[in-house]
């Protein structure tokens, strides 16, 4: 899997940060695209939907569908392995 380098504050003391390797996940701007769907239900945690309502709203998006393709897009690369 590859990796990104990822800022991160230290929760003991705010003027450090420290550099830790995360995974790479897809720009938010790359989870939108049209395809055939399957209606599901799924429980997330407020924390997740919070942070994917923020940034949909802010670009105009709908939340759900950006959902999906970061599903879709981990589900596809996992098939490839």
């Amino acid at each position: 899997m590859r990796t990104v380098r990822t800022l991160e504050k230290n929760k003991n003391n705010a003027s450090e940060s420290m550099w830790i390797a995360a995974p790479a996940f897809p720009k938010p701007d790359d989870l939108i695209k049209k395809e055939d769907n399957i209606k599901v239900t799924l429980e997330l945690s407020k924390k997740s939907i919070d942070l994917f309502k923020k940034y949909a709203k802010k670009k105009g998006f709908k939340y759900q569908k950006m959902i999906r393709i970061l599903v879709d897009t981990y589900a596809s690369k996992a098939l490839k392995a």
